[in-house]
């Protein structure tokens, strides 16, 4: 099917999201497959993924209009669905999260769904719509899934845990020796983007996804700055679409071994392919550069335990940062 016959209709993606599919190729392709796998509702598949999840992935906006990315944590069920067009989540945020303040009717707020030790991911955006003691509902905006690559596989057990225990709480500007070592050794991310302007249409809405890597992918630069490669994907350019109207991102990282995590918030820049800094990390397409504005770290938060990652196999097409010549 030709372009001019779906331009009719309400685009799955925005603006910027289509900008970035028309610089790097294929956007008649992605439109027509962003049609066929973005759903305004839940299919019975994805609702019974939702209910078996032990954790979810939570993107929202704070009132600076900041992302951030926060992890929600329940036993099993603790995630319904009412209905193919809500889902309902029965949890509170773990203590110092961002997400406490912006558990709000009428926020914006993107979901990740995933499992670590299975690789299966599926993504939602949508806004609250209630706010209860036990929790919060979401109304689906759009729902789709998501391959299972640069996902490392991990076993986990879930402890008994209250998320209102008070945990020790660091709010930083800039990268201290923790927050460095925590950064060096992950393998994992999460990074939250938005693009909330009316004339999104359809795709208005905030973003969570998943970046896996080798350890060490992510490289600090500065006391307030990273660079990440960015590998191929599955072409709808969610994240890169939000950052070409919108810069600002919230990452979020695990430390799998103690249960910290890292939640950071600042601005992006895209470095393209035809820049030669991008050729110094082998596989990437793109480089990600972080700038930071603001940082929480919560020790021991997390009350889940993990296995030894099982690296996925498509991190064989990818290498490590070069160090620049020196001549």
């Amino acid at each position: 099917m030709a372009l001019e016959g779906w331009q009719k209709a309400e685009s799955p993606f925005h603006a910027g999201e289509r900008a970035i599919q028309e610089k790097l190729g294929g956007r008649d392709r992605t439109e027509r497959q962003g049609r066929r796998m973005i759903r305004e509702f839940l299919p019975e598949q994805h609702q019974a993924f939702y209910r078996q999840l032990s954790y979810l992935l939570v993107g929202t906006v704070d009132e600076a209009d900041r992302p951030w990315a926060s992890i929600l944590v329940g036993t099993p069920g603790f995630i319904t669905a009412p209905n193919d067009r809500t889902l309902r989540i029965n949890a509170h945020p773990l203590y110092g999260a961002p997400l406490t303040q912006q558990l709000t009717v009428g926020n914006d707020v993107g979901l990740l769904g995933i499992e670590l030790h299975t690789r299966r991911r599926n993504r939602l955006n949508g806004v609250i719509s209630r706010v209860e003691e036990a929790g919060f509902e979401v109304q689906v905006g759009q729902a789709f899934g998501n391959c299972p690559q640069y996902i490392q596989a991990r076993q986990f057990n879930l402890r008994s845990f209250n998320p209102a225990d008070l945990k020790p709480v660091q709010t930083l500007t800039q990268f201290g020796a923790d927050e460095r070592a925590a950064i060096a050794q992950a393998d994992t991310f999460f990074i939250t983007t938005a693009y909330l302007e009316p004339e999104a249409g359809a795709a208005k809405g905030v973003d969570v996804s998943h970046r896996g890597g080798k350890p060490g992918f992510v490289r600090i630069d500065d006391a307030q700055t990273l660079t990440i490669p960015d590998f191929s994907g599955n072409f709808h350019f969610n994240t890169l679409g939000n950052l070409e109207v919108n810069p600002r991102a919230g990452l979020l990282f695990i430390d799998f071994e103690t249960g910290d995590l890292l939640y950071l918030t600042g601005s992006t820049t895209v470095i393209w392919d035809d820049a030669p800094e991008v050729a110094a990390y082998e596989g990437a397409e793109r480089l990600l550069r972080f700038h930071l504005s603001h940082g929480i770290r919560v020790a021991g938060s997390l009350p889940l335990s993990w296995s030894a990652p099982e690296f996925s196999p498509f991190l064989q097409a990818t290498g490590d940062w070069q160090q620049p010549d020196v001549h």
